[in-house]
């Protein structure tokens, strides 16, 4: 039996056109997954084949964009281009939220440092160290990615987070890094990296204030 294509769709149902005349929020997710698509494959209209992408997540949109390029190719009618296309919507909408959360550019606290820093590291599936640099009233004057890791580890060099601090003159530095595990518990390696940081930031007057294990399910302050 031959598949029907969108084509041959009333041209208000079909994903496109429907943004077009309706708008963004009258269409599904599977519709908006769809449009992103573009096609789907012999079998499968992109409509099909998106609603097939979102079952295999049970149509969460959470778990949707911690899908890897080799997960997302494994789909008959994905290629790499559409992988790719995929991943970079994904990480647009990760941006976008970070910079929502940056115009709070005050931090006051562990709690409203984990809530800037955390769409850093929303849906990694692997560790990423980051450093969020303070001027003296605790005003954010940057927020740089020191390091990627694998599942279980990164490397933080404590010349590159600090060379840095001295390039932006800043007066603190948060520390920052996630588990992917989910696991909130700070690692032997982690308190000697914090202790080994805090010493060296007391030599060059730059105060490390925190540092923050980070998880989807919340975070730990080492300090």
């Amino acid at each position: 039996m031959e598949r029907t294509t969108m084509k041959t769709w009333a041209e208000e149902d079909r994903p496109r056109e429907k943004l077009a005349t309706k708008g963004r929020n009258a269409l599904t997710n599977t519709e908006l997954l769809a449009i992103l698509l573009g096609s789907g494959n012999k079998k499968q209209t992109a409509v099909d084949l998106a609603g097939q992408i979102l079952q295999s997540c049970d149509n969460d949109l959470g778990v949707l964009t911690k899908l890897s390029l080799s997960s997302l190719t494994k789909f008959n009618g994905v290629g790499q281009a559409k992988a790719l296309t995929l991943l970079a919507s994904f990480e647009l909408g990760r941006r976008r939220k970070a910079a929502e959360e940056r115009k709070v550019m005050k931090i006051s606290g562990p709690d409203s440092a984990y809530e800037l820093l955390r769409p850093y590291f929303e849906d990694l599936s692997h560790e990423e160290f980051y450093a969020l640099y303070l001027n003296r009233a605790n005003g954010v004057k940057a927020i740089e990615q020191i390091s990627i890791g694998g599942m279980s580890g990164t490397v933080a060099d404590g010349k590159v987070i600090f060379r840095r601090a001295l390039e932006l003159e800043a007066s603190g530095i948060i520390l920052a890094h996630n588990h992917p595990s989910g696991n909130l518990k700070a690692s032997e390696q982690d308190v000697r990296l914090t202790k080994n940081l805090t010493e060296f930031g007391r030599l060059v007057d730059i105060q490390v204030l925190d540092h923050l294990i980070i998880t989807d399910n919340g975070y730990l302050s080492v300090l």
